[in-house]
């Protein structure tokens, strides 16, 4: 597979020469200051890819072209969205980069109620802990029903929590589910924005009375439209599964296990219509098997992402080592490199270890943590490789 990495843009502080340096051959990125549901023109794609290409790579992979929230819950304006995503899709066509990566998850991008969690060794990593979530749905949104959506030992949990947590404990839980793991992803909401709860609920009242069915719908109308543009320019889109792939904030997920891939693929069986198998999200739901679900969805997957989690008996989970937990990602890698070896792959997230600390990285997204399960996963991909010869 291609090794990708996943990069800000010119103002990240890694550089593209130091990522060639450490083996990486392409690049994940996209056009992040252009606000959602506006056109990429021609000219800003051009530009950004031949920035990339001065540097020795390629834009390997769009992530993402973000699908604007109307688009999702079938607001007034989605037709006139869905063509500023068709005219930004043609001209990334006629660019040459023609891989997408996209979700479809309400609201949230991704989430994680601890973006510090330390590990005995003093790394740390993200953590989503289902009571502090609890908690944040019940007493900080004060979402009408939240607390039917939860077993009474996290509900006791919650209450556990009312008496311990300070209120600068309340903000960096806020800060960490609604601000920093999402505005860097063109969210929502970014920092600096003033009363992030009040918007995120206003932006939660929009889905109201959107169950899964017609999410699914949603994006089906969606893919629909915009197959005749990828047909054109070979565009491969793939949706990225929900993280955490069950349901959030009363909101439907729709791309969590193997009876939602497989929905989606054949609500619009198109070859242009693909899956980002993305093995840490799909490794938190504890009902799937990752490497059985890699082996089926091998022919319809444009893009892998290989991370992994560690999922405990109370539904919390966190990101684990990237050649431990329930990702099996070795397995992973065997099934890719022998069922599809063009695709691009790119090491999802990273323990934040200590000489990474103050260096102001986006959550999950550090250097050396990133650097280091890099090489774990080359040394991983020369082995299969190498067994593969010896099966010649």
């Amino acid at each position: 597979m291609e090794k990708t990495w996943r990069w800000f843009g010119k103002n990240d502080q890694i550089k593209l020469g130091t990522l060639r340096q450490i083996g990486v051959e392409g690049i994940v990125s996209a056009l992040h200051d252009i606000p959602n549901g506006e056109v990429w023109s021609f000219e800003a794609i051009n530009d950004y890819k031949n920035y990339i290409e001065s540097h020795g790579l390629r834009w390997s992979v769009v992530e993402s072209l973000p699908v604007s929230e109307a688009i999702k819950y079938g607001g007034e304006d989605r037709d006139f969205l869905i063509d500023n995503y068709i005219k930004s899709l043609e001209n990334l066509g006629k660019a040459g980069v023609t891989t997408i990566c996209y979700n479809f998850m309400p609201v949230l991008d991704w989430a994680r109620t601890d973006l510090f969690h330390e590990w005995e060794d003093g790394s740390s990593s993200l953590y989503f802990d289902k009571a502090k979530f609890a908690y944040f749905e019940i007493h900080i949104l004060k979402r009408k029903g939240a607390e039917n959506d939860y077993t009474p030992e996290i509900l006791q949990k919650v209450e556990e929590l009312k008496g311990k947590l300070t209120e600068e404990d309340k903000n960096i839980l806020i800060d960490s589910v609604i601000v920093k793991t999402q505005g860097f992803v063109n969210g929502n909401i970014k920092e600096g924005d003033l009363n992030p709860v009040e918007k995120f609920n206003n932006l939660l009242a929009l889905y109201d009375g959107i169950d899964k069915n017609q999410l699914r719908q949603n994006l089906k109308y969606f893919l629909r439209k915009i197959m005749p543009v990828c047909e054109e320019w070979n565009i491969q889109m793939c949706v990225h599964p929900d993280d955490p792939p069950f349901a959030l904030l009363g909101l439907p997920r729709i791309v969590t296990n193997e009876e939602d891939i497989e929905w989606f693929l054949n609500a619009v069986d198109n070859p242009h219509n693909g899956l980002t198998f993305c093995a840490g999200s799909l490794s938190a739901n504890p009902d799937n098997d990752v490497p059985k679900l890699a082996q089926k969805f091998a022919h319809r997957t444009k893009f892998v992402h290989l991370r992994s989690t560690n999922v405990f008996e109370n539904g919390d989970f966190i990101e684990a080592h990237h050649l431990g937990g329930r990702g099996k990602l070795i397995d992973v890698i065997r099934v890719f490199e022998k069922e599809n070896s063009k695709l691009p792959m790119r090491i999802d997230h990273g323990r934040l270890l200590t000489e990474d600390v103050d260096k102001g990285y986006n959550p999950g997204y550090s250097f050396l943590g990133r650097m280091l399960a890099l090489g774990q996963i080359e040394g991983v991909m020369a082995a299969v490789q190498n067994e593969m010869s010896k099966d010649l």
